[in-house]
């Protein structure tokens, strides 16, 4: 069997929704971090209503690999994700938030912790998170409960920052909210899971566009159909006849 090798080809993907304020810094910063690789940045601006659009084409201007998916309409951040690794060219995507907090010099540590079977590196900023602290608390217990019920190996999954295989994330049950659940879905196929610590930095600019009691009733009901996907699904061991 070959030795599994790093990708140097990667695509990033930045839903984003209003954040006029954050795309220029954050481009920059994701550019620099990945030089070396081949790479894309694709931002899937969601329907905003702000200058988001015009200053992504400005900025193309400035960064030929700088590309632009554009919804009619704010669909969510899960269509958003979708979309956009739709429209990737290389096969490892890499996702981060487009409001500044996730670090993208953070991205090579993920690339990093790949190895043959892993489909998805996930960020952890437990040890560094940047929030208010009812987010803080009720991610913790979110993350607690999804953990037990979901057994996905993955402590931080609502962290943004997020390393996977674009096949892999494509072939996964589609439906809204599901980036909340990649690692449970992931690993419901069969794929492994690494999570690796990441940094968490303020927010500069803007707000954010998800308050904690409309995140958390959606949640609940995510949680029990995820865990029903779970308890349906079959792998089957594939046995090829040699001739």
């Amino acid at each position: 069997m070959a030795k599994f090798t790093p990708p140097k080809k990667l695509s990033v993907v930045v839903p984003v929704r209003n954040e006029q304020d954050n795309v220029a810094p954050l481009i920059a910063e994701i550019n620099a971090a990945l030089h070396g690789f081949t790479h894309e940045i694709v931002y899937v601006n969601d329907g905003s209503t702000d200058a988001t659009h015009a200053r992504l084409q400005q900025l193309q201007t400035q960064y030929p690999q700088l590309r632009i998916v554009r919804h009619a309409n704010s669909c969510g951040q899960s269509t958003a994700v979708r979309s956009g690794v739709k429209a990737a060219k290389y096969d490892w995507v890499a996702t981060l938030d487009g409001d500044g907090q996730n670090d993208p010099a953070d991205i090579p540590k993920l690339i990093a912790a790949l190895e043959e079977g892993v489909w998805l590196v996930g960020g952890n900023r437990r040890l560094s998170r940047r929030d208010t602290w009812i987010k803080r608390i009720s991610s913790v217990i979110a993350n607690t409960v999804r953990s037990k019920m979901l057994r996905d190996d993955t402590p931080d999954t609502g962290c943004g920052l997020k390393l996977f295989n674009k096949a892999a994330f494509l072939d996964l049950p589609y439906f809204d909210h599901m980036h909340r659940f990649l690692p449970a879905l992931i690993k419901r196929a069969g794929g492994q899971i690494r999570s690796v610590h990441v940094s968490h930095r303020n927010r500069e600019f803007g707000q954010s566009n998800y308050g904690t009691l409309d995140r958390l009733m959606v949640g609940i009901v995510d949680l029990f159909g995820v865990a029903w996907l779970q308890r349906r699904a079959k792998l089957p061991v594939i046995v090829v006849d040699e001739t």
